[in-house]
Order: C-alpha cells, then sequence, then structure tokens
C-alpha cells in the first residue's frame, strides 16, 4: 500500500471533471459530430501502453498506470457530454493476473483509491458503473468498493461505464455456454433452440447493445481476447497513441473515422442504398 500512498496522484492533475465546462472549440467539435452523423451507441476501448509510454519518460510502469488514470476521466467525461449510451474500458485482463505481483497489486490499490474518490462524482453525473469480468478473483476490497459504487449508480441512466476487469472474451463464451448447459439440463431450454441471439443473451454484456466502436491505443493490430463475440461487426480503430496521452482529441479522430466507414453487415452497397433511398411520392 506504501507505493500508491506516496504517489497519491501526484503525477496527474485533479480537474473537476464530470463539470461539463468543456471551451467554447470543443462544444462545437461536439456539436459538429453530433450533427455530422450518428454516434456510436457502444464504444470500447483497449487501453493500452501505459508501461510504454512510462519508459519513454522515465518513469516506473505503476507511474504509467497512474498517469492513465487522467485518461480516463477525460474519455469517460467528454462521452458523457456527446450522449455516448455505453463505454467499456478494458482495463485488467485475465491475462494480466501473469504480470509482476508488484505491479497486479498496485493496480488493485489503484482501483480502490480512484473508484472510493470518484463513486459519488459518478452518481451525482447520473453514471452507472457495471463491471464484467471475474470478479472473484479480485481481492475483496476490490470487490467491496465495486459493488458498493455499482449498487449507488445502478439507476442511473446517462451513461453506463462498463469496467471489463479479470476478463476475457473466451472465458465470456465458455461461461455462457456452461450457463446454458446447466439450463438445458434442468429444462428450462432446448437444445434446438440455442443459436446466435441465445447465446448472446447469456453473455455478460447481454444487456447492452454490442460495440459499435472498438479502440486499441499503442498501435497493437490485435484485439487481446477481448469481447471476441461482441466485436464481430465492431468497426475497429487503431491509433499509436499511448494511453496515457489519449484524450479528447484523440478520441474525436476516431468518431470521425467511425462516421466515415459504411457499415454493411454482409450487404453490398448497393443494397444499403437502396434501403436508404427516400420513396418515390406519386
Amino acid at each position: 500500500m506504501a507505493l500508491i500512498e506516496v504517489m497519491d496522484f501526484a503525477s496527474t492533475p485533479k480537474p473537476d471533471w464530470f463539470a461539463g465546462k468543456g471551451d467554447a472549440e470543443d462544444k462545437e467539435i461536439q456539436a459538429e459530430l453530433k450533427a455530422t452523423c450518428q454516434l456510436p451507441r457502444h464504444i470500447a476501448i483497449i487501453m493500452d501502453g501505459n508501461g510504454r509510454w512510462a519508459r519513454l519518460k522515465g518513469k516506473t510502469r505503476i507511474e504509467g498506470h497512474v498517469a492513465g488514470v487522467e485518461s480516463v476521466r477525460d474519455i469517460v467525461e467528454s462521452c458523457t457530454q456527446l450522449g455516448i449510451d455505453y463505454l467499456t474500458l478494458f482495463t485488467f485482463s485475465t491475462e494480466n493476473w501473469k504480470r509482476p505481483e508488484k505491479e497486479v497489486s498496485a493496480l488493485m490499490q489503484l482501483l480502490v483509491k480512484v473508484i472510493g474518490r470518484e463513486s459519488r462524482k459518478l452518481h451525482d453525473n447520473n453514471i452507472c458503473l457495471n463491471v464484467i469480468g471475474e470478479m472473484d478473483l479480485l481481492p475483496e476490497k476490490v470487490r467491496t468498493v465495486l459493488k458498493k459504487t455499482m449498487e449507488l449508480t445502478k439507476n442511473n441512466s446517462k451513461l453506463v461505464l462498463n469496467i471489463a476487469l479479470s476478463y476475457s472474451g473466451q472465458w465470456d463464451i465458455a461461461q455462457a455456454c456452461k450457463a446454458i448447459a446447466f439450463d438445458v439440463e434442468a429444462g428450462r431450454i432446448t437444445p434446438e433452440s440455442v443459436n446466435e441471439q441465445l447465446l448472446a443473451s447469456y453473455l455478460s454484456t447481454a444487456s447492452m447493445p454490442d460495440p459499435d466502436l472498438l479502440i486499441r491505443t499503442s498501435g497493437e493490430f490485435r484485439i487481446s481476447n477481448f469481447m471476441l463475440w461482441q466485436s464481430a461487426y465492431s468497426e475497429i480503430y487503431v491509433t499509436n497513441t499511448y494511453w496515457p496521452d489519449f484524450h479528447r482529441p484523440q478520441l474525436y479522430d476516431a468518431i470521425r473515422e467511425f462516421q466515415s466507414r459504411e457499415r454493411r453487415f454482409g450487404q453490398t452497397s448497393e443494397q444499403l442504398e437502396k434501403k436508404h433511398r427516400p420513396a418515390n411520392k406519386l
């Protein structure tokens, strides 16, 4: 605990986030994004590059994770201002348990400190905190603060902030299959009723739409076992920017790219054009 207590987030500024006080230029950009085209309802982000950012700055990996907190603040606030319905942040993967014990311990402490300190601000700004992943693997102190905040914010509706903790896409599909098997055995469903829609209803994200836009920072061209089922038709945007340097201007770039793409979902461009062509009036 001493490491985080000594640092006490000194390396990151402490703005009055969720204040909705963006400058005039920022508000103009947001208005343009809202007016230009449909915004993604659900944005998912693989927050990568904290360690490499820290190494370039001559800092420790833990300081890189602390610096990444400011990016989380700015992205959550800007998504709230834009009217995004769901934001999922890949915070800690199942594979991340293999990292050095000291780093894992510091990350867990950082979670407790950040969520505990910001839970009231989340609630006051109508943001619902949700967690997906194997929560049973998390330390008791982490589970306690997360459950407390989830209970506090469960009825909020401005933005669902989804935190993927001890999460992997393979685990998500496996636990869904296991639950289906139990229900088949209990006679609640039949094997013949199992299809894509049913399986999706057993995933940890069953209550929300699949991500429209999947962002990965740090330039890696892989999704690292994240939302494997849900991202089947997500628009993927990769940026070389490390997570601590990813703020609202970079988010706006990703949304602009999303708006420039044609989402066909297996159809042809001609089919989509015909579908959206105004009907001729007699």
